[in-house]
């Protein structure tokens, strides 16, 4: 790629200041895609300087300037979108058709939400006599992941210059070559130098400078829970805001109510689309405990069903995971599920047996999982399905809330029934009967799932400053 071992900064691609490179691995052949340039904490100094200077002018300008700069964006995202695609689906293993379709095409969803949100967004309101304002909250450092790479751009760029805000944004090295190609984008599209800057890197690096840095007032950051207490533990000496969305274990009841066979074939499809990488992936299937056998002979007929193969393939339903260290975790857990004494209904250990290189995970069905278990408790980030039986609907909603997580939560059965239950779990989402994805809902965790909303008007808040103008009208 014309620009894997430039920055872009202050409006323009710049040579690293530090010369050092990563090889970035296409994990559906382990061999190397490319190269990218690593940054140093003086190519932070310089992509926040640049922040910072345009930041006066940027928090300025008007809602019809940055509506119209957020709609030329969306032009160019919808132009380059097949572009867009095919570079993830290199990056990161997705199959070419999902990668172009979903990966790349939610890219132009979310600014195309943020668009309706803030033609309607009250950024100054009287509330008696003191005036309400909402304010850009700054320089906003973004660290985002590999798992969805535009999506997670997308859904803090465009809330950041919907409000004011200027930016840099680090990706990750595992997937690094879409943001890219998204910085072409915002340069195309004319952001203004020093709006948006991109550094690559690797998080101790240049992660660890942009969320300690003095100049930075947020950090939006998205990835594991793991990283994200890094993330915390960093920003906190400068007392910045700090936005994450992290791990999930997301449960997914199946009622009594519910088209069963239905429902369990949904519930395998939804956990292992994305090869699994999906952090609101529903992995903890609660069915009725009198229909363990059962749920597991439809979820494993389902994972059998499943194609994994090369992205390329229009046949591939599953790709790889994205990296080796991902896929030496997934097997480790696998693995550990046998040894605790789980069930396999289907998949386990090792690739599909007509591959023999690539990242690609046979698709894991556990069957009688109790909720201890390593393989319940821990995010693997891969297509592996854990099913664990209740005896009772109080049983079901304390199994599926006994989770460090509570990132998402679903509900199969009587839609009365469903939303009943809903209020009691404890999770940013409840999804109830495979309903449709909705773009302007609010999106977040609880618990070590992280703290803050993305998403439509929720993003706009979370990168906002609230200030209260007291005694603005005379009395």
């Amino acid at each position: 790629m014309m620009h894997a071992h430039r920055f872009y900064i202050d409006g323009e691609w710049v040579e690293p200041c530090v010369s050092k490179t990563l090889e970035v691995i296409d994990p559906s052949t382990e061999q190397p895609a490319g190269t990218i340039a690593l940054g140093s904490a003086a190519d932070v100094q310089r992509a926040i300087t640049a922040a910072r200077g345009a930041f006066a002018s940027f928090s300025q300008t008007s809602k019809t300037e940055r509506i119209d700069l957020l709609k030329r964006i969306v032009d160019i995202l919808k132009r380059r979108n097949d572009e867009l695609g095919d570079v993830i689906s290199r990056e990161m293993g997705a199959p070419l058709a999902m990668a172009r379709a979903e990966q790349a095409g939610i890219g132009a969803t979310h600014f195309e939400q943020t668009i309706k949100a803030i033609e309607t967004f009250a950024f100054d309101y009287m509330q008696g006599s003191t005036r309400i304002v909402h304010e850009p909250i700054g320089v906003v450092a973004m660290i985002s992941p590999w798992n969805w790479p535009i999506n997670q751009i997308a859904c803090k760029v465009a809330p950041a210059l919907a409000t004011g805000c200027t930016m840099v944004l680090k990706p990750s090295e595992i997937a690094p070559f879409s943001a890219v190609v998204f910085a072409e984008i915002m340069d195309e599209a004319g952001v203004p130098k020093g709006v948006f800057n991109l550094v690559q890197g690797d998080g101790p690096t240049v992660g660890t400078a942009l969320a300690s840095h003095p100049d930075v007032d947020m950090v939006s950051f998205t990835g594991s829970t793991r990283a994200g207490i890094a993330v915390a533990q960093a920003a906190a000496p400068t007392v910045k805001r700090v936005h994450q969305e992290l791990g999930g274990k997301s449960p997914n009841i199946i009622l009594p109510s519910a088209d069963f066979a239905a429902a369990v074939s949904a519930g395998v499809r939804r956990c292992f689309g994305n090869s699994g990488q999906t952090c609101t992936a529903p992995t903890r299937m609660l069915v009725p405990a009198e229909r363990m056998e059962e749920a597991g002979l439809i979820a494993a007929r389902e994972a059998a069903a499943l194609v994994v193969g090369p992205p390329s393939d229009p046949r591939t339903d599953l790709g790889p995971v994205a990296s080796g260290a991902q896929f030496d975790k997934i097997q480790t857990l696998i693995e550990r599920g046998i040894a605790e004494g789980a069930e396999l209904v289907a998949g386990g250990p090792g690739r599909p047996s007509h591959l023999n290189s690539g990242y690609y995970v046979r698709p894991t069905v556990f069957a009688r999982v109790t909720n201890q278990m390593t393989i319940a408790r821990e995010e693997i980030f891969g297509p592996v399905l854990s099913i664990i039986g209740y005896d009772s609907e109080e049983e079901a909603i304390a199994i599926a809330n006994d989770s460090p997580y509570g990132l998402a939560a679903y509900i199969q059965g009587d839609p009365q029934e469903a939303r009943a239950l809903a209020g009691r779990l404890r999770a940013g989402t409840v999804r109830l009967n495979s309903c449709a994805w909705d773009s302007a809902a609010p999106f977040g965790g609880y618990k070590q799932s992280g703290n803050g909303r993305e998403y439509g008007k929720f993003g706009l808040h979370e990168f906002s400053e609230t200030k209260s103008i007291v005694g603005f009208l005379d009395e």
